[in-house]
């Protein structure tokens, strides 16, 4: 407090492009490892099922002396976390496995941020949070990934219509470079000088120039495409989305909110994909609407989920519906997956009592009213599942119901594999344009896909404009059939001012560096390429992820 009785006004120093490296902590002792074939064997590969990774061996550091020990005995290595990766790009191709499972360390939250290790599971950080009454919004849809891998993919999930991704959440980062030395960032204290570029004192070795490159990236609400890049951007930036291809993320202070007093889950079926757009529009047009006014009693959906009419049929064939306790019938177009968070706790009783006297004018004016009001006038009660705040079984039921689509889509490529050729393979995509274009980008995945005969599914994250389409191929002249159709899509989609690769990364699949290389052109690529070389000029961190190894 200053004399006069107000309150003194903190000055922060000014940012600044330059950023010291400083020594790892502790003793560089030698990390456990493991190089039997049997303990390799679940590190051969992650969730996109790439054939014929090997690795000499596993690291497994507890501590920054250990990861840089790491470093310094191996030529390549490739920073893992989960291994949920869906491109790759955990996969390892010759390089040593660096495991970050062990960097657990986690502390009690502190002015609205929590700092947690690279190998904290988000599990885990939401039920840690959620003892101080806090939580970590912007979960992607897999709650087992850890910390390093989201923060290296930048990943976001079906909340980022109100929260963001990753990158929006990051207030501070630690990470390796691949010389062993450490950079510990605070966001806002290191930004990129005018003229596109940083500096790093990296422990007495001459200045690193980094530059910043000058491609221009898709202005939509979430991308995964490759090395972030905004003028005057923050250095933390860099690291957030590159896939471990610069540095190893080693601790994260991750910002984190109140947990909100109720949230309302609710499955709604449509009769077509045109009627669930325009539901989503609706409702996200009433919920900018209340963040906007700050209305207390205003609609406030935070994520929306969409399934097309091939993923409820799968859903039926496969008696999902039912075993979540949901009624699909034949010639069902749709279904929308929504969540609405309430400014209030309910209890059963008052939320029943709300959504039975929603059409009464007399009716109490409150989020729960207005929503049921809203979902009438576009016909969606009449079909609705719903979970009442505080009803965790229900809810667990209806996300069970979303997950249900891609494990039912993994069992018929397994099929199709075993009856037709062990070559067959899933063909999918993350795309995203502007909320605007996505009848238009719904018209194009019909197009592409119908023109070539193929069957596929499509769901994801409608409220941002984000959904998966997903090939099922029946033979090999399908899976070929299905990446001309993907890259094709890349193309049609950049022209909407969307991106080909929105959340999952690049990784090491061959489909999605060639849309990278369309959406940035060979410049953008070189362009990344100059980075790489500026903070990993030996190629050692996660070579064949981004792009195939650097050209010297």
């Amino acid at each position: 407090m200053r004399g006069d009785g107000k309150e003194a006004t903190t000055v922060r120093p000014a940012p600044v492009c330059r950023a010291r490296v400083r020594p790892p902590r502790g003793a560089t002792t030698a990390p456990r490892r493991l190089t039997d074939a049997a303990d390799l064997e679940p590190y051969l590969h992650d969730e996109a099922h790439f054939p014929g990774g090997h690795t000499p061996g596993v690291f497994l550091p507890a501590d920054e002396g250990q990861v840089a020990r790491a470093l310094s005995e191996a030529t390549a290595v490739l920073p893992v976390g989960a291994r949920s990766s869906l491109t790759g790009g955990a996969t390892p191709f010759g390089a040593w496995v660096l495991s970050l499972e062990q960097l657990a360390r986690l502390e009690p939250p502190a002015k609205s941020s929590v700092l947690a290790g690279a190998g904290v599971s988000l599990t885990l950080l939401q039920s840690h949070l959620a003892g101080f009454g806090f939580w970590y919004p912007p979960v992607p849809t897999f709650t087992g990934a850890l910390v390093g891998g989201v923060v290296s993919t930048n990943a976001a999930g079906a909340a980022t219509f109100k929260y963001g991704t990753t990158r929006d959440w990051v207030a501070g980062l630690t990470v390796m470079l691949a010389s062993g030395g450490v950079l510990e960032l605070e966001r806002g204290a290191v930004c990129a000088h005018p003229e596109g570029y940083f500096e790093l004192e990296d422990l007495g070795r001459p200045m690193v120039r980094v530059p910043v490159p000058r491609y221009r990236m898709p202005d939509v609400p979430k991308r995964s495409a490759g090395y972030h890049t905004e003028p005057g951007m923050d250095l933390i930036d860099l690291f957030v989305g590159s896939e471990g291809t610069l540095a190893i993320v080693l601790e994260a202070r991750l910002r984190i909110l109140p947990r909100p007093a109720a949230t309302l889950t609710a499955l709604v079926v449509l009769e077509s994909d045109a009627l669930a757009f325009e539901l989503t529009a609706a409702l996200r047009e009433a919920s900018l609407a209340t963040r906007r006014l700050g209305d207390p009693q205003g609609i406030d959906v935070c994520a929306i989920e969409a399934l097309d009419a091939r993923c409820l049929e799968i859903l039926r064939e496969d008696g999902a519906d039912r075993a979540c306790g949901v009624e699909l019938r034949p010639g069902d177009g749709a279904a929308l997956l929504l969540q609405a968070e309430l400014p209030a706790a309910l209890d059963e009783a008052q939320a029943c009592d709300q959504i039975g006297r929603f059409e009464d004018s007399d009716a109490p004016d409150t989020p729960l009213v207005r929503l049921c009001r809203l979902l009438a006038s576009r016909g969606a009660l009449d079909r609705m599942s719903v979970a009442l705040p505080g009803d965790t079984a229900r809810a667990a039921q209806l996300f069970a119901l979303r997950e249900a689509v891609p494990v039912g889509v993994n069992r018929r490529i397994g099929q199709a594999q075993r009856e037709r050729h062990p070559a067959i393979q899933k063909v999918a995509a993350d795309m995203i344009v502007p909320f605007d274009r996505f009848p238009e980008m719904m018209r194009l995945y019909r197009d592409a896909f119908g023109r070539r005969g193929l069957d596929h599914a499509i769901w994801g994250h409608i409220s941002d404009g984000n959904v998966h389409p997903n090939v099922l191929p029946r033979s090999i002249e399908e899976v070929a059939a299905g990446k001309e159709a993907i890259l094709e899509l890349g193309r049609e989609l950049a022209r909407l001012g969307g991106c080909p690769l929105s959340e999952h990364g690049t990784g090491r699949n061959p489909v999605k560096q060639a849309l990278l290389a369309q959406l940035y052109g060979a410049e953008g690529i070189d362009a990344m390429r100059q980075v790489k070389r500026a903070l990993d000029p030996g190629g050692k961190l996660a070579p064949g992820v981004l792009f195939s190894v650097a050209r010297p």
